[in-house]
């Protein structure tokens, strides 16, 4: 490199770099347009449900990489209104689609402040206070489900990935050889547990360890949608005959499609009694442990060897936050832990490199625990008992309703589907549920594609339903009690043009 490019960068001043005046000027810009945003959610359509060309058009997928720059604020200006325009706003207050829930403003600050500071929330050395901050709100989390406040943990992306750390962990923990140096293969198969019901994660966790998916034993559900126990007792019965390694239950506090929670003391004694590992799939519903109307059967968490839990769904957290809780900090770092030389980060502190899958980390920490102070436990309880109730709401007048039929609610998910009257009879026989599947099918493409609301699919014993999930501070009395007679008018609709 030359001197005179050395002299050059004397005093630089790249192309990214903005004044105080600028980026204050932007920011109070951006801040504004968000606000203008958040305060027009309920006038918008829920989605614009437009085709993928349509958004590509808008977007100007096609243009190439600009090879000179353009002013900021035109940029900012441009992408909020992208975004604003062509999302779907999972903030609606009619957005009951997936387990994604609205997101609490104190987040969206959060994160900007969190994008301020950029810490890599991987080493204590580099990130200090965040790092600490992280350790406070993993306890905090675990003492709001009411598992015990001294386990280990972490702040991940999600439901997956925190389930995956917890699976790791038991991998680790319940194989009687060096699992991490020989692999899999170094022992007799392994097997893990899970109802019918369960997430997806599993599936993934098995085929990226190395186990595969034929390493699950799927255990068939009752009618409640919860894990049987009997069947469970004789298929493990049949594989430790057969000479297989089973180390693993999974409970699901909250299932994906119906809200179903396992027996999960019963499922805690069956995994003491044969030192199995027992974790719960809490992603969703093992918030709702501390209220009122909380179902029974989450007692059982306090009993897990570890807990998934992702703030990003009941405590309203932006994307993403999951968060992995393991009763034995030790098991994290039995199933993470390296010491390169390059590595110089040691003491006393948390390194949150050594006890889960990632070195860089960003700090997603920071937009839960202020929320949390915001709000404090006994106003969350009080939301997420709130959104259980509008869900039975909604359940009771699907069930009034003499077009509708309720199938199940469980914590904050109702299923339904509508049944013209003319079927109502005949409610049963397989050319009927055949129709009707095919007929709900095609009313929750338009539901979806409305705008109006936004819902997605469960199928209950062998019934395609409607599935409303309410996950979302913003919803009201009003927008449950109007869905019931529109849901029948436009399943009217769509039958008519059948």
């Amino acid at each position: 490199m030359t001197s005179k490019r050395i002299d050059q960068l004397r005093g630089r001043s790249a192309p990214l770099e903005m004044t105080e005046d600028e980026f204050r000027s932007l920011g109070h810009d951006l801040v504004d347009r968000i606000a203008g945003f958040l305060g027009s959610v309920r006038e918008r359509a829920v989605t614009p449900a437009e085709a993928p060309d349509a958004v590509r058009a808008a977007l100007g997928a096609a243009k190439a990489l600009p090879e000179h720059g353009a002013p900021a604020g035109e940029l900012l200006e441009n992408a909020a209104e992208l975004l604003f325009d062509h999302s779907l706003l999972n903030g609606h207050p009619r957005f009951y689609g997936y387990i994604t829930s609205s997101c609490a403003p104190i987040g969206i600050l959060a994160e900007l402040l969190a994008a301020a500071v950029n810490a890599n929330a991987g080493a204590w050395k580099l990130s200090p206070m965040a790092t600490e901050i992280e350790a406070q709100t993993i306890r905090w989390l675990a003492q709001f489900i009411g598992y015990p406040a001294d386990c280990g943990g972490l702040l991940v992306s999600g439901g997956n990935m925190a389930n995956l750390t917890c699976f790791l962990a038991a991998r680790a923990a319940k194989t009687d050889w060096d699992v991490r140096t020989k692999g899999v293969a170094g022992g007799p198969p392994l097997l893990v547990y899970a109802s019918r019901e369960t997430h997806t994660w599993l599936q993934k966790a098995v085929d990226i360890t190395g186990l595969g998916t034929d390493a699950i034993r799927w255990i068939d559900a009752d009618r409640q949608q919860r894990m049987d126990l009997a069947a469970l007792e004789l298929q493990y019965t049949q594989d430790v005959a057969a000479g297989a390694r089973p180390f693993l239950v999974v409970g699901s506090a909250g299932t994906v499609s119906t809200g179903a929670v396992d027996p999960l003391p019963a499922l805690a004694a069956f995994c003491r009694e044969r030192q199995l590992w027992f974790h719960v799939d809490g992603a969703y519903g093992a918030f709702a442990a501390g209220t009122p109307d909380a179902p029974p059967e989450l007692a059982g968490l306090v009993l897990a060897d570890s807990v998934a839990v992702d703030p990003h769904k009941w405590l309203y957290a932006p994307l993403e936050a999951g968060c992995a809780l393991v009763r034995h900090p030790a098991a994290l770092s039995d199933a993470f832990s390296y010491h390169p030389s390059y590595y110089s980060f040691g003491g006393e502190a948390t390194n949150y490199f050594d006890i889960g899958p990632q070195n860089s980390r960003g700090f997603r920490a920071l937009k839960v625990w202020l929320a949390l102070q915001q709000a404090g436990a006994a106003q969350y309880r009080e939301m997420i008992g709130d959104d259980i109730a509008l869900a039975r709401r909604l359940f009771e007048l699907a069930n009034e309703h003499p077009e509708l039929e309720a199938l199940s609610h469980n914590l904050s998910i109702t299923t339904l589907r509508y049944v013209p009257r003319e079927l109502r009879e005949s409610t049963g026989s397989e050319p009927t549920e055949v129709e009707l599947n095919r007929l709900n099918q095609e009313l929750l493409a338009r539901i979806e594609s409305s705008g109006y609301a936004f819902c997605s699919n469960a199928v209950v014993d062998g019934r395609y339903a409607l599935r409303f999930c309410i996950v979302n501070f913003r919803t009201a009395t009003e927008d449950i009690e109007a869905l019931p007679q529109w849901i029948a008018d436009l399943g009217r609709q769509t039958q008519g043009e059948k």
